[in-house]
């Protein structure tokens, strides 16, 4: 009489069936896949002992419902992103959660260099000086109205620029008759002496010190034949938003 060679779980006889041999005895493949199969998180059938399943943060699926929420495409092969519990494609994942370049409009991809500013992303390529259209990178900009330019750029585009030399003041400067001055370049016609901050006077919108004023044009007192002035006038640093002078006194 035969030895029994029965199901560890059901008893039934294995002779001409196929079975699973298991450190507890051998089990007939319904007992084994009940027993010891785990349930698929997405369609929660059983996977079966001959399908191939995937493993992914305690989570067990089929092969075939291991796929992009979004899309369907699976991802047995494919990089992927889980996103509050739900697994995503990376082009997905980067067209529903990755910013668009300002400039391109293309997808800024997760990892690369970006750039942002005023709540807008660029690609590290595409934010440019809207002057001399060079990348900016890590370099200073200034923004202007939706615009953004390099340093030089914006210098040589809006800063003032002075009425003598007609470079472009970046910084500090004076005003004289409405017009911004260097301070190294407001000096006295006569002896080339500074004038930013010194009392003069001026002839045929030429600005004198006081001394080569009354050298060259003053009256002189028929007493002392010392030089007769008229008052001088000091005239303002620029600052952000220099105010007019007032009139200078007629010669």
């Amino acid at each position: 009489m035969s030895e029994a060679f029965d199901c560890a779980k059901c008893s039934e006889s294995l002779y001409g069936r196929k079975y699973i041999q298991t450190d507890d005895g051998p089990y007939c493949v319904p007992c084994y896949d009940n027993t010891f199969a785990n349930t698929c998180a997405e369609c929660q059938q059983l996977i079966g002992h001959d399908s191939r399943e995937l493993f992914y943060e305690d989570r067990h699926f089929h092969e075939g419902c291991f796929r992009c929420c979004r899309c369907q495409r699976s991802l047995a092969d494919e990089p992927f992103t889980c996103q509050d519990s739900e697994l995503l494609c990376n082009d997905c994942y980067c067209s529903a959660f990755s910013s668009q370049c300002s400039a391109c409009g293309e997808t800024v991809m997760p990892g690369s260099r970006k750039l942002e500013y005023g709540g807008q992303t660029w690609h590290e390529h595409c934010f440019l000086c809207s002057g001399c259209e060079q990348p900016l990178g890590s370099r200073s900009f200034v923004p202007d109205k939706g615009a953004h330019y390099c340093v030089p750029c914006y210098e040589n585009k809006f800063a003032p620029r002075c009425a003598r030399c007609s470079k472009t003041l970046t910084q500090g400067g004076v005003t004289y008759r409405d017009q911004p001055w260097h301070r190294e370049c407001l000096v006295c016609t006569g002896c080339q002496t500074p004038l930013a901050g010194q009392q003069f006077t001026s002839r045929d919108d030429d600005p004198y010190c006081v001394d080569c004023f009354g050298e060259l044009f003053a009256p002189k007192c028929s007493s002392c034949k010392r030089p007769i002035t008229e008052h001088p006038v000091r005239i303002p640093s620029l600052g952000p938003d220099p105010s007019p002078l007032p009139p200078l006194p007629e010669d």
